[in-house]
């Protein structure tokens, strides 16, 4: 019951993260005290959707360990900390690929 407690609260923070950068009008940033400028992007929705997604893709691997707390709780324990880890490794290479991509050169 701690593990639902915790992690339902935690998906929807990231759901929420996910939603909130598709709809900013502004660029959204990743980096904890960064910033991206409007200047420095081409498309700054395409931007803005693609990093929308990626924190929506994050989300999913925590609705699936809620999912799977209700089922075996061992089992959605060890897929958490799979997804966090798997996150920390992927999260900063792909939010890296979507600003090159919609970066002015």
């Amino acid at each position: 019951m701690v593990f639902l407690i915790i992690m339902i609260p935690v998906s929807a923070l990231f759901t929420g993260i996910g939603i909130y950068a598709m709809k900013r009008k502004e660029p959204m940033w990743f980096w904890s005290g960064s910033s991206v400028s409007k200047e420095n992007i081409t498309d700054v929705a395409a931007y803005n959707r693609a990093n929308g997604i990626m924190w929506l893709c994050f989300s999913g691997i925590f609705w699936i360990a809620v999912i799977l707390g209700f089922l075996k709780q061992e089992s959605a324990g060890i897929y958490s900390v799979a997804g966090c880890l798997l996150g920390v490794l992927l999260l900063p290479v792909t939010y890296e690929r979507i600003y090159k991509k919609y970066r002015k050169q």
